[in-house]
């Protein structure tokens, strides 16, 4: 491609203050337009947004899948990067961008995600999180299963080199909160989907198997106490999904 391409920067927000700034600012060098959808944030979000002079919008929340496609058709180009209000691109993801625009040669990007979780980088329990964030919105969508969406894209997606940063929970607290609710969301859009649960598999031994794949087979352990604290977290929320899931197939039935 012999001229650059244009790119749309993408945030939806609900009080990302803590985040905003930093998301944004780490955008700036590789996209051409910042859009950020915000669902009525009562924090300093709109605020910081407009002080950096961003295309700030307002939308309902319909669910997060509903409100990044949304947020996606309000970008003025057909090639967006779609960021998490606590997501960042990091100086050799900055680097393998800016390379991309030059020459887009796919129908989307992927990179892997490093997570700091609790102030310390988890390489082993939660990587690579392979994430695709940079693609032609004309060949792909976000898809999935509210609240764990994903960018579905029509053609070939390639991994780029430069890892896209993730600042999710300051606190174990803050992951325990999270992971309460994303389960309740999780259960209803599985039950919503006609999703029936086998309690023995899904319900006894799924978090157990959840656990073992990221302290032991991915070696969590590396990660130390936080590598720990993640994989048996993880394995709650896989607990709760499944039980809140099976407690209203078992309303159903009666």
């Amino acid at each position: 491609m012999s001229n650059p391409v244009r790119i749309s920067g993408v945030i939806i927000t609900l009080n990302e203050a803590r985040h905003i700034r930093g998301c944004i600012e780490s955008m700036l060098p590789v996209v051409d337009e910042v859009v950020v959808v915000d669902s009525f944030s009562t924090d300093e979000t709109p605020a910081i947004c407009q002080e950096l002079g961003v295309r700030f919008l307002q939308h309902p929340f319909e669910g997060h899948i509903e409100q990044k496609n949304y947020a996606m058709r309000q970008a003025k180009y057909d090639y967006v990067l779609s960021l998490d209000a606590d997501e960042r691109v990091s100086d050799a993801m900055t680097e393998a961008i800016l390379n991309v625009k030059q020459n887009w040669a796919t129908d989307g990007y992927a990179f892997n995600r490093l997570n700091n979780y609790c102030g310390h980088w988890l390489r082993y329990a939660w990587y690579p999180d392979r994430k695709t964030r940079l693609w032609d919105r004309r060949q792909g969508q976000w898809g999935g299963t509210n609240p764990h969406d994903r960018v579905e894209v029509k053609g070939s997606v390639v991994t780029l080199k430069g890892d896209l940063l993730h600042y999710p929970y300051a606190t174990v607290d803050e992951h325990f909160e999270q992971n309460r609710k994303f389960a309740v969301i999780a259960a209803q859009s599985k039950f919503a989907k006609g999703r029936r649960v086998n309690f023995l598999v899904d319900v006894v031994l799924g978090p157990w198997f959840k656990f073992i794949k990221l302290f032991v087979l991915k070696r969590g352990f590396l990660d130390g106490y936080y590598g720990f604290i993640f994989s048996a977290l993880a394995s709650y929320v896989n607990f709760m999904k499944y039980l809140k899931l099976w407690e209203l197939n078992r309303h159903e039935e009666r």
